[in-house]
């Protein structure tokens, strides 16, 4: 497991320092430096798959612009470097130089471990590694679908490929050695009526996001895939996602994505949030710290404190994740600050500016009562 991240050069950090736990929260105010982390694990994915340059636009979604973009504005160096480090003291480190052509797209690769990195590489792209970005796939008639090999295919970074990998594993049970692309029992969910990655994952959706039924196919004349959905109890009328809303589309491939894990493999979500109700972030948040509880590292980007509370639930009630496997960095204007938790769900601290929102609101909504 990665257990420290070392930033110099890049971006907003001059030099900046996290440590990683088993499931990592990233929240605070914009423009803080929270992508920036991402972006960071991004660029040493690439380098250990890519070669001698990393491109900065494309690749894992990235859209950085131009090589002098990305190098941080006070430093003299023309150098960006990521250290990780490990839980038994390994440091691997990642090195990238800015080309000599004036408008470049691209860094070049100047250092890379020998040794693979847990849940980065190198290797070949496969779902042990999985990011998905904040601007996932609304609701699609048709989806994309992959040429890679069926145990190879994820949910995309934006969810591209979520009926890909339903359609293609509908059949598929759970091995007694387990096998990649199969839900492994610490996952299953208590009312499924089966360990199917289709059946687990319309659990799961069910849960925290309303009560439904999933089908998925595989065009293969035209090379697409579909997602229709269903109202649990009632007809077999198939609805198509238009109608189901944005918060389903949005969902539901962090469902499968988590559902895919493999102990050892690193997932990083942006705002598993957006388009749900309140109640479902708390759902979702407390899944997402089970796929951690279960051995996966978690890396999650959010603006919302009910995710941040579901976790907490996952700690203090649900009992699926340790405390000390879980940490939140609150980043500032100035600073970036880490939150401990106990094994009561209670944060070590609660800084100026962490999710207070409501509290200030509401003494000045009562504030403004007073006054009439």
């Amino acid at each position: 497991m990665i257990t420290s991240l070392e930033i110099r050069g890049f971006k907003r950090f001059v030099a900046e320092s996290f440590g990683l736990r088993p499931l990592t929260v990233l929240t605070g105010v914009n423009g803080g430096g929270k992508s920036t982390v991402i972006q960071s694990l991004l660029l040493a994915r690439l380098a250990g798959t890519a070669g001698g340059t990393v491109r900065l636009n494309g690749p894992l979604g990235l859209a950085l612009g131009e090589a002098r973009d990305v190098l941080n504005w006070t430093a003299d160096a023309r150098e960006i470097t990521v250290r990780l480090g490990g839980s038994d003291g390994e440091s691997w480190v990642y090195e990238f130089g800015l080309p000599d052509a004036e408008q470049a797209l691209h860094l070049d690769v100047r250092r890379v471990p020998v040794a693979q990195v847990p849940g980065i590489g190198p290797g070949v792209l496969n779902p042990a590694f999985t990011y998905l970005c904040a601007e996932r796939l609304g609701p699609r008639d048709t989806l994309s679908v992959s040429a890679e090999e069926p145990e190879q295919i994820g949910v995309g970074v934006r969810g591209e490929f979520t009926a890909q990998v339903l359609a293609l594993r509908d059949t598929r049970v759970v091995s007694p050695r387990g096998t990649r692309g199969v839900v492994r029992g610490s996952l299953h969910h208590p009312e499924a009526a089966g360990p199917q990655l289709r059946v687990q994952a319309e659990a799961w959706a069910s849960e925290i996001i309303r009560p439904m039924r999933i089908t998925a196919r595989v065009a293969v004349g035209i090379m697409a895939g579909t997602i229709r959905f269903g109202e649990t109890g009632l007809s077999d009328e198939e609805i198509r996602p238009v109608n189901t809303g944005f918060g389903v589309s949005y969902a539901l491939p962090v469902i499968v994505a988590g559902l895919l894990t493999e102990p050892g493999d690193l997932l990083i979500v942006e705002n598993p949030e957006a388009h749900l109700h309140p109640a479902g972030q708390s759902r979702l948040g407390r899944f997402l710290a089970r796929v951690a509880g279960s051995g996966v590292q978690v890396v999650v980007e959010t603006h919302s404190d009910h995710v941040l509370n579901g976790a907490r639930l996952a700690v203090a009630q649900d009992r699926s994740l340790p405390a000390e496997d879980m940490v939140t960095h609150y980043f500032d204007h100035d600073q970036t600050l880490p939150i401990g938790i106990n094994d009561k769900g209670e944060l070590s601290h609660w800084p100026s500016g962490f999710f207070d929102q409501i509290e200030t609101d509401l003494g000045r909504l009562a504030r403004a009562r007073r006054g009439r």
